[in-house]
């Protein structure tokens, strides 16, 4: 048994959130069972992986995530369709792995990263810094010490007898300060932290908080930051379990009442078909302003992708699905539909 123990302080920050947590995950897990359809856990399975790679700066957006998986041609670099292919996989196959595995461990980075480095499923066997920009943030251990301190970081997760949130948050910070891999280890750290959780609570398995990271990308950057400078990481921890909140409050009050695939006008798809009707063709920025939200990952997940799956609503520009001029406008079926809804 590893004697390793990671520096940590306990604060009172984190007692509130892992209360708040526990208690929205109770809620969760009381939802109705028809908001945990095999249909909604792959929406969130693929928000999980499209976000996860967008912090690695992929720059496939939900929609052609979701047409990759379906087999569909998507134009964008063969990279980043490999990547969500390679991410797919690696999450689908996180079922039948123990956390405390080096075997599986090193198993999920030749899942992620095959065909991507030719060193995928082997530790790094060079030195490595991270660069924010031109500016180096931190200096990861040497080639000869990863295979040693990672074996003591498994060893540890697996006596580890802290609350399970904890443990997931420490090991992630502890797995990034290591770098173990030559490439992917951010997707790697957000892949095991799930892991960990999943098999505490199951229905944490298809939670997207990866789409919580992205939104507040500068802030993740910067509690990595924090807790390298402070030699612990009570940083990190405290904002990975606000993420975790964020993501769980999304899931409890964001989910419409209705499905929004199945049911094309759902009340936030009501919301941003009436904005269109009422504004004409608009970004992102602008609907997210008509209809009041501030998240980008729940007005995608409950507004957007609705409307453009129901072809309610359509890319101005849909050769180019990221353009900074990209707009969204209505369809003649959305028309239509704001017409049924204006004579109801």
């Amino acid at each position: 048994m590893s004697r390793y123990q990671p520096p940590l302080t306990l604060t009172s920050k984190m007692l509130s959130l892992i209360a708040e947590i526990s208690e929205q995950i109770g809620q969760l897990t009381a939802m109705d069972e028809r908001l945990q359809t095999p249909q909604l856990r792959r929406g969130n399975r693929i928000r999980t992986i499209q976000a996860s790679l967008a912090i690695e700066n992929n720059t496939l957006s939900v929609e052609q995530v979701t047409a990759v998986l379906a087999g569909q041609r998507v134009l964008g670099l063969p990279r980043e369709i490999q990547e969500v292919r390679n991410a797919f996989a690696a999450y689908e196959a996180m079922p039948d792995w123990q956390p405390s595995s080096r075997v599986n461990l090193l198993r999920a980075h030749e899942l992620l990263m095959g065909g991507l480095i030719d060193d995928f499923g082997q530790f790094r066997r060079a030195g490595v810094g991270i660069y924010r920009g031109d500016k180096l943030v931190h200096m990861a251990p040497p080639p000869s010490r990863v295979a040693h301190l990672i074996d003591d970081l498994l060893a540890w997760l697996a006596a580890s007898d802290w609350h399970p949130l904890i443990t997931s948050c420490v090991f992630h910070y502890e797995f990034e300060f290591i770098h173990p891999f030559a490439d992917g280890n951010g997707r790697m750290g957000r892949l095991w932290q799930t892991l960990i959780l999943s098999q505490w609570r199951p229905v944490l398995s298809y939670l997207p908080v990866e789409a919580v990271i992205r939104d507040q990308q500068d802030a993740y950057y910067a509690a990595l930051s924090a807790a390298d400078q402070s030699a612990e990481s009570t940083p990190f921890v405290e904002f990975m379990l606000q993420a975790l909140s964020v993501a769980l409050e999304e899931a409890v009050l964001g989910e419409p009442a209705s499905d929004p695939v199945t049911d094309p006008v759902s009340d936030p798809v009501r919301k941003l078909i009436s904005a269109l009707h009422r504004n004409g063709p608009r970004k992102i920025s602008d609907l997210m302003a008509d209809v009041g939200l501030a998240h980008k990952a729940n007005f995608r997940a409950n507004y957007l992708r609705p409307a453009l799956a129901n072809e309610l609503i359509e890319m101005t520009h849909p050769e180019s699905p990221n353009s900074p001029v990209q707009k969204y406008r209505l369809t003649q079926l959305g028309k239509q539909a704001v017409a049924q809804l204006k004579s109801a």
